[in-house]
């Protein structure tokens, strides 16, 4: 049978990025995209909206509440693998039958793409993503037993099985929500080594003091509190 396989980006200020990665994404392997604009004040929607995606609008900033704005839509179309991956075209989107494979063959529930294990362009990565990576990988090894390389934005899952995660971080914390509760709740995952390339435009996170602190904050939280 057939899987219905759905992919959302959420985007704050891309227009510069957002059709690219719309129009790099394999529509005959994928059913429908959908672009959260979580608040953009620049033609990020337009710009979705014209490349042919399924816009939603979340205004409470957030990367993971445009994650779980569009969750809650497609738990209503039916999708039973999600992709997620970010509007700025730092990801390869026609990378995404390599990052569902292992869900489709392997019968896997979670996929990471791991930049780490791809090719990756000289400073596509900040010093400070790579060494929170770095630590943030290591902690979930040491409380958790679980073996990962990178907190990577893009990833696929069982839709079942991310219903049974309950997700619930709004902000920084998303991407290692997901990993730190599939190893509790035993999910059977993996990672496939992605490409990554320089973003276009500024990051919100990493391309600022503010932003880099707060993830960084956030994560090493995130690490004990689900211990919990």
């Amino acid at each position: 049978m057939d899987k219905h396989i759905s992919v959302i980006i959420p985007a704050f200020n891309e227009e510069e990025a957002i059709t690219k990665v719309i129009q790099d994404i394999p529509t005959d392997f994928i059913a429908e995209i959908v672009v959260v604009n979580n608040g953009s004040t620049d033609r990020t929607k337009a710009f979705a909206e014209q490349a042919g995606a399924i816009v939603l609008d979340e205004p409470r900033k957030g990367y993971g509440w445009a994650c779980l704005k569009g969750i809650e839509y497609l738990e209503k179309n039916g999708a039973d693998i999600i992709v997620f991956m970010d509007g700025d075209y730092s990801d390869y989107p026609e990378e995404i039958q390599k990052v569902v494979q292992p869900i489709l063959e392997q019968h896997m529930d979670l996929v990471i793409g791991s930049r780490v294990l791809g090719k990756r362009e000289k400073r596509s990565l900040t010093p400070q993503q790579v060494f929170g990576n770095w630590l943030a990988t290591r902690l979930i090894r040491l409380f958790y037993r679980a073996r990962f390389t990178d907190l990577g934005p893009f990833r696929a899952i069982r839709s079942d099985k991310l219903k049974e995660l309950q997700m619930s971080d709004k902000t920084y914390g998303w991407t290692i929500e997901m990993q730190i509760k599939a190893a509790k709740n035993k999910l059977s995952f993996c990672e496939v080594p992605v490409n990554y390339k320089r973003r276009i435009g500024v990051s919100k996170v990493s391309g600022t003091v503010k932003g880099t602190v707060l993830a960084g904050i956030k994560i090493i939280f995130a690490v004990f509190k689900y211990r919990l």
